[in-house]
This record gives structure tokens, C-alpha cells and sequence, in this order.
């Protein structure tokens, strides 16, 4: 089922890059729809909107007043929902704001001898947008990765769009909203809900940033607003990448790597380990396991399609190919995990010890769930506070400070040709 592979393989390297390789391109139908779509609630606003949803999601509606969602509603969802459910929900918001409080970025500056005052300015966005994924693929989870960071960070107006085919909404995304302090909720979705968020309708503001999850449509619709506004990332399939030693259990890494292997067909698991009868056990694990998953069928074409179980020579051959990878989550599931994390360099996030399953962070460890795929995290970061803040350069310049730093402005501005910027420094200088 899983293909299971040696570094030492004849063609090894180029066997797993065309494993890691996900091509994040949609196809022409996909692109010539939500071109059409953005044009359109662009032009027409509202109407266009609603048009789309009458299409898309058979809700009917006179209004687009008629699709938001009254905050007594969201609380009606938080107060209903069953104890359990309620506890952890609050658990789960409590210790992702607790996490990202320390994120958040401070102003700061400081002033020269001759009285110049440099610095940054940092400021939350205005307004932000947030997509969730709606219907019976519901994830109140990604509610509050998206929202909390948003609100710890100080932003003004968040503002979601979450699809509800025939009317169909997930209580436990409505209370994950009320509970983040989500400020308005509309049931719209699709590339119409981002054509909204991004350039305003009569009903719908337009925001700053884009955020979370969709499928194609979203993705591509999200692609193309961008510079228009800001958005998150354009995250691919899921993936883990696993190292184990013998220390490890066999059903607990096979489980874990089922667990990214059940978001859909195309996530990637893969497992690194220099132990060869381990490997052996996974695999045997994974035989006996997966029967009884309810969604084995997606976990057999994942495993099947882009996953791995892989022998390396020795840990820091698995660090070496760890960060090649560059792996969305990364498990080191290991007795003696530490001197392997300050070898790792590229990952979205990581899992350290035995007792650190992958889940846990998806769902309330803190940290966020929202992280670079697609070996994206060699460049990039998991969502946070920061990304709903930004800098601003703080220049006071004292009569002293422009004596100083005029004759050098003005020697560099004319070396560039630039003889206006010259004179504006030049004319500071006094005499």
C-alpha cells in the first residue's frame, strides 16, 4: 500500500522530489470561473453575490442583509452546545490567545546624541476577512486559528464569510465565532465571499487581509485578489513527516501518520527512521490498523499515492532529509529528541517526544495550526499576531541631525541623478 524506500536506493533523491512535488496550479475552467466570478461581484456588488449563492448553495435571499447572521445567534449556538463540547471549545480558544499574546510585536524607537529620533511604529490592520470552509465539512478549529490572532493582535473588524448550503450551519463553528469575538458572520462562500471581502460590496466592507482555508475556487480566487488586498498563504495538501527510532511505538506513528493521511488523498505522510524492523513494524501496523478507520478509503490513496516509509542511515541523515523536506508538521519521535532539534531548520512545526502527537497542535496546544506547506516553510511562518500587524519607519530628524545626514543624502541622490532629492536635503543645511 505505502511504498517504502533506502536513501541508499539507486535514484533515490530524484524518486522522492517528484514525491514532494505538488503542482498548485488549477486548471483552465477553474481559473476562467472565478475570473468571471471576481469581475462580476466587483461590477455588481451585492447582486452579483447573491446570485452566485442562489447557484452555488441554494440559498435563497432578497437581501445580502438577509445572509448575515445576528450575534444573538452565535451566542444562542455557544450557550446550546453540549457541555463537553462547550469545555473544550473554551479550553482550546483560552490556550491559543494565551500562546499568541506573547507573539505581539511593540513600538519602539530611539533617540541620537545630536536629538534625531528613529523607530517603529507597529499598528494592527483595520479590517480582516476570514473563510471557513462550511457545511458538513465544518472546522471550528480554524475559527479560532484565524480569529484569536487577529483579535490579540488588536484588529478592528473581523469579519467571516462561511458557506451554508440550503441553509445548512455547523453549530460548532457559529460558537467558535462567538467565542473569538468574530464581529459579523455572513453565510456566503466560494469565490464570490472572497471577491467580496476583497473589494467591498453595498453590504460588505472590503477588508485588508484574507485568511483562512478553501478548496480550488477559493484558492484561486484568493491568488488573484492579492495585492488588492492581503492574504494569508496559498497552502497546499496536508503533510507530516515522521522520525522515529526503535524507542518508538509502531501504532501510535501509524496512527499518526493516518491522521494526516484522512484529511484527503493528496496529503503526505512519510516516515524516516534507521531502524529497518521498525519500519517493518509500521508497515505492519499500518495493515492492521486501517481497516477499522472510518475513512480508510482516504487514508489508503493518500498512503498509496504520497506517502513514504523511508530507512536513513542514521539520524542526521533524517535531519538532513527533514530539512529538504521542509515538512508542515515534523515528529520527533524519539527517547532523546533535543540534540535533533537545533538540526532542524525547516519545518512548519514541531513535534517533540513521544507524547507530542501531531492532533494536539491542530487542535489546543497554542501554537497555530495554520503553517507553510508544499516546502514553503523554508521561507515562510505559521500564521500569528504578526501577520495582522504591521511597521511603520519612524523618522524625526533634529536641525543637528540634518547637518549630518544631509551632505550624505545629497552626495548619494546626485550619484543617482536625482537632483530634486539632492536639493531637499541640501536646503536643510544651514549655511
Amino acid at each position: 500500500m505505502i511504498r517504502r524506500w533506502s536513501t541508499g536506493d539507486a535514484g533515490f533523491v530524484g524518486a522522492l522530489d517528484a514525491l514532494l512535488h505538488f503542482d498548485h496550479s488549477t486548471d483552465d475552467a477553474i481559473e476562467l470561473t472565478v475570473a468571471e466570478i471576481l469581475g462580476r461581484v466587483r461590477a455588481e456588488g451585492d447582486a452579483a453575490v447573491l446570485e452566485y449563492t442562489r447557484r452555488f448553495d441554494h440559498l435563497e435571499a432578497a437581501a445580502l442583509a438577509e445572509l448575515e447572521l445576528p450575534a444573538s445567534q452565535l451566542r444562542e449556538a455557544l450557550d446550546h452546545l453540549p457541555a463537553a463540547q462547550r469545555s473544550a471549545l473554551e479550553a482550546a480558544a483560552q490556550r491559543v490567545t494565551s500562546y499568541h499574546e506573547r507573539q505581539k510585536l511593540e513600538s519602539w524607537s530611539f533617540t541620537e546624541a545630536d536629538g534625531t529620533r528613529l523607530g517603529q511604529k507597529v499598528t494592527s490592520l483595520d479590517r480582516v476577512g476570514l473563510y471557513v470552509p462550511g457545511g458538513k465539512a465544518a472546522y471550528p478549529s480554524s475559527v479560532l486559528m484565524n480569529a484569536l490572532p487577529a483579535k490579540v493582535a488588536g484588529v478592528g473588524e473581523l469579519i467571516m464569510v462561511v458557506p451554508t448550503p440550503r441553509g445548512e450551519k455547523n453549530a460548532l463553528v457559529l460558537a467558535a465565532a462567538c467565542l473569538a469575538g468574530v464581529d459579523r458572520v455572513f453565510t456566503i462562500g466560494g469565490a464570490q465571499a472572497v471577491a467580496a471581502l476583497a473589494y467591498g460590496t453595498q453590504t460588505i466592507p472590503q477588508v485588508d487581509k484574507i485568511v483562512g482555508p478553501g478548496n480550488a475556487y477559493v484558492a484561486a480566487a484568493k491568488r488573484r485578489v492579492f495585492g488588492t488586498v492581503g492574504i494569508d498563504m496559498v497552502a497546499g495538501p496536508s503533510e507530516v513527516l515522521i522520525i522515529a527510532d526503535g524507542s518508538a511505538n509502531p501504532d501510535w506513528v501509524a496512527i499518526d501518520l493516518f491522521a494526516q493521511a484522512e484529511h484527503d488523498e493528496l496529503a503526505q505522510a512519510i516516515l524516516l527512521s534507521p531502524d529497518a524492523d521498525f519500519i517493518t513494524q509500521v508497515a505492519a501496523s499500518i495493515e492492521r490498523l486501517l481497516p477499522a478507520m472510518p475513512r480508510r478509503e482516504v487514508i489508503a490513496a493518500s498512503l498509496k499515492g504520497r506517502g513514504a516509509l523511508i530507512q536513513v542511515a542514521d539520524l542526521d541523515e533524517a535531519c538532513s532529509l527533514a530539512n529538504r523536506i521542509a515538512p508542515e508538521h515534523l515528529e520527533l519521535a524519539l527517547d532523546d529528541p533535543a540534540p535533533l532539534v537545533d538540526k532542524i531548520r525547516h519545518a512548519g512545526a514541531l513535534f517533540i517526544g513521544h507524547y507530542a502527537s501531531e492532533s494536539l497542535g491542530d487542535y489546543c496546544a497554542g501554537p497555530n495550526h495554520v503553517l507553510p506547506t508544499s516546502r514553503s516553510a523554508r521561507f515562510s511562518s505559521p500564521l500569528g499576531v504578526y501577520d495582522f500587524q504591521k511597521r511603520s519607519s519612524v523618522i524625526e530628524v533634529s536641525v543637528a541631525g540634518a547637518q549630518t545626514l544631509g551632505p550624505i543624502a545629497a552626495t548619494l541622490a546626485h550619484g543617482e541623478g536625482l537632483a530634486a532629492h539632492a536639493r531637499a536635503a541640501e536646503l536643510r543645511i544651514k549655511p
